[in-house]
């Protein structure tokens, strides 16, 4: 029997990506995609819903809380998913590279999947160099402090379903992904990397676009490491 698999895009003004990311998606392997809308000013719903995608609205702004409108909907839903996928609204990463990802939760292999920039091919100029470094030291710490070993916070992942509920996360903001990761290895989750590629995002980025925007992202990510340990 096909497991369930939803993905989960979390969107603040992506109207010029958000529909080509939801495009992207590989429909036979995908049972529903979900926009969070996280307070745009601009039309990413009416892109995303002309996409096909389920669309949510989460008022209060911060990547986290996008993520969390997008597991309680899940929750409220008559059969849940066993697989979920999170991707980011700006066609940075790959869309159609999503099976490399699930597979090997389907196999029964591990209960996270992390889609490892650091691993795949990189256009030019699509990561800083704040950006860079702040993914080895976060990278390092996370083995330092929780014996875990990644290369990447990439936003590109999937997690078995009944594994996210369990992780119980609680993080708003810019620190996500990282939490998810230090609760992964303190619960002895089964984990792993693949490779993804990375683009040229479309459009602006609101984190590492802006010097304020790097600062609070790095900040939030280092107190986030320190905060489980």
């Amino acid at each position: 029997m096909k497991e369930k698999v939803v993905v989960i895009i979390p969107a603040f003004n992506e109207e010029n990506a958000v529909g080509q990311v939801v495009r992207a998606i590989p429909k036979d392997r995908v049972d529903e995609v979900i926009v969070v809308n996280n307070n745009s000013t601009d039309l990413t719903s009416q892109k995303a819903e002309e996409a096909g995608a389920t669309v949510l609205f989460e008022a209060e702004k911060g990547y986290g809380r996008a993520c969390l409108k997008g597991i309680d909907y899940l929750k409220q839903m008559p059969e849940k998913p066993e697989i979920i996928v999170f991707i980011d609204a700006d066609f940075s990463d790959y869309p159609e590279q999503m099976p490399q990802l699930i597979e090997p939760i389907q196999k029964g292999e591990v209960d996270l999947v992390i889609g490892s920039r650091a691993l795949g091919k990189r256009e030019k100029g699509s990561m800083t160099i704040p950006q860079l470094f702040g993914n080895w030291l976060a990278t390092t710490l996370l083995k330092l402090l929780y014996g875990a070993k990644f290369t990447d916070l990439g936003p590109f992942r999937a997690i078995r379903y009944s594994s996210l509920l369990a992780l119980n996360m609680q993080d708003q903001t810019y620190g996500w992904t990282v939490e998810m990761q230090i609760k992964a290895a303190k619960q002895k989750l089964r984990f792993k990397e693949v490779p993804v590629d990375y683009r040229n995002r479309i459009g602006f980025s609101k984190i590492s676009g802006t010097v304020k925007g790097t600062f609070m992202a790095g900040y939030k990510i280092i107190t986030t490491l320190f905060k489980y340990f």
